[in-house]
């Protein structure tokens, strides 16, 4: 097959925005383009990588990733153009072509492009036979790879290197034994820029993540979730200790925070309180807490005097049950990215590992509620108090006392200010997306400034 029949604009441009993955559906786009459009592998399959640009009409611009597959009869429902008797068609759909992905990292191969190379790098990827998809992601595409590796592809593209790839390779450098390992990884460098592709990872079989292990219990054993709690704050500790052991790499080393550094925290809770508190809708659930955004936030600013801040350290960035695995014997840590909706230099930003902790608090508690509303279990009284209070005394008996403020009060006061930064973004979340579910951060926000939750 000779040029790669790559589509027009229009075609191009109807796929990429019908994804799931796509990330910008409220944005109106003004064009689509290929930029780059390596061959990977040429023959019948073709497998190439385009470096796709999405332009909107403000003026900026997304980069996303779509590996292409050609053959002459795809047999694939999901095709994006048929042109001179071939079809073009997403590559991680054909088994046999991500089966290539695999063989070009085992082969630590380098394919030059018109504008950059791709490079992969892997360490003893061998031979590989049945793929799955896994079908709950939205923003990523992963594959499982006889259910011994996971190949995770990242859809949007932002220049430099991913936190994920980063911590994975830092953790399994130093042994850290409660991650999926790192099996590999692509890049691509060169024009638009430098850009981490996607990873791959030793697969964890476990029974369930955190949440639906929670959910689970809560419907049958409350207690067989609560036994467990503690050992997740002991593996969160081992975590950040891990990740606070490198004094020379000043992408890792631990730091002693400015003066200014929780001031700027609470400025931007602040902020995002002012906001959000402006437009309430006339929701009833939002009645306990409508027209006191502005005592919310004196009580956040008394809150927040907390003095010495610990230090800052590279963390997980989105720390909550969803972003864990039960395996049955041990708690395993995944998803490293951070928070999708930050840039990817906000997200490689080192914080206090409390934030981390918080994140994990409020999960507890959105569980508890969760349960419920999908399901009307209501779960025993002190549940939650309870979970709370076994994984946060194991941390703090686990973590390196040097990396929190010193004093349980002022812990527990900057702690405070993590939680109320989670709810306050759980809330213009959830007026966003699912409004039946503004309960569950009104009622954290309540807890967190002392007020009885009715």
């Amino acid at each position: 097959m000779s040029p790669l029949p790559l589509p027009d604009e229009r075609t191009l441009l109807e796929y990429v925005v019908g994804r799931r993955w796509f990330g910008a559906k409220s944005r109106d786009v003004s064009h689509a383009r290929i930029l780059e459009a390596p061959v990977l592998r040429d023959g019948d399959p073709t497998l190439a990588l385009a470096i796709v640009e999405i332009a909107f009409d403000t003026g900026t611009h997304d980069l996303y990733q779509l590996p292409l597959g050609v053959r002459p009869d795809t047999g694939f429902e999901d095709v994006i153009d048929q042109r001179d008797g071939y079809a073009l068609y997403d590559a991680l759909e054909d088994p046999e072509l991500a089966r290539a992905f695999a063989d070009l990292l085992d082969e630590n191969r380098t394919v030059k492009g018109e504008h950059g190379v791709v490079e992969f790098r892997g360490e003893d990827v061998g031979a590989l036979g049945d793929v799955r998809p896994i079908s709950v992601e939205q923003s990523n595409t992963s594959l499982v790879f006889d259910d011994r590796l996971i190949f995770k592809v990242y859809r949007r593209l932002e220049a430099g290197i991913n936190p994920e790839l980063e911590l994975l390779r830092f953790l399994t450098d130093r042994g850290f034994p409660n991650v999926p390992a790192l099996a590999g990884w692509y890049a691509y460098v060169g024009t638009p820029m430098d850009a981490t592709l996607g990873v791959l990872q030793h697969f964890v079989r476990g029974e369930s993540d955190g949440w639906d292990f929670a959910l689970e219990s809560l419907g049958s054993d409350p207690d067989r979730f609560l036994a467990r709690t503690a050992r997740l704050g002991e593996v969160t500790a081992s975590m950040h200790n891990t990740l606070a052991t490198e004094p020379n790499d000043p992408a890792f080393s631990p730091e002693e925070p400015s003066a200014e550094a929780l001031a700027l925290v609470v400025a931007s809770v602040d902020e995002e309180i002012e906001r959000i508190f402006a437009n309430l809708p006339e929701i009833e659930a939002l009645e306990p807490i409508t027209g006191r955004g502005e005592e919310i936030r004196e009580q956040l600013r008394q809150i927040s005097s907390v003095g010495p801040f610990g230090r800052i350290i590279r963390t997980h960035g989105d720390y909550h049950l969803g972003q864990v695995i039960w395996t049955g014997d041990d708690w395993v840590v995944i998803d490293f990215e951070g928070e999708p909706a930050r840039p990817l230099h906000e997200r490689r930003r080192k914080r206090s590992p409390l934030r981390d902790v918080a994140g994990m608090l409020r999960s507890f508690a959105y569980v508890a509620n969760a349960a419920a509303l999908t399901r009307g279990l209501e779960p025993p009284e002190t549940w939650e108090q309870d979970a709370r209070e076994r994984f946060l005394d194991a941390y703090l008996a686990t973590v390196d006392a040097s990396l929190l403020p010193p004093g349980r009060d002022s812990i527990d006061r900057l702690l405070t200010v993590f939680e109320l930064e989670k709810a306050v973004y759980e809330l213009r979340y959830e007026l966003d997306n699912r409004p039946e579910w503004v309960v569950i951060p009104v009622s954290g926000i309540l807890r967190l400034l002392g007020t009885p939750v009715s």
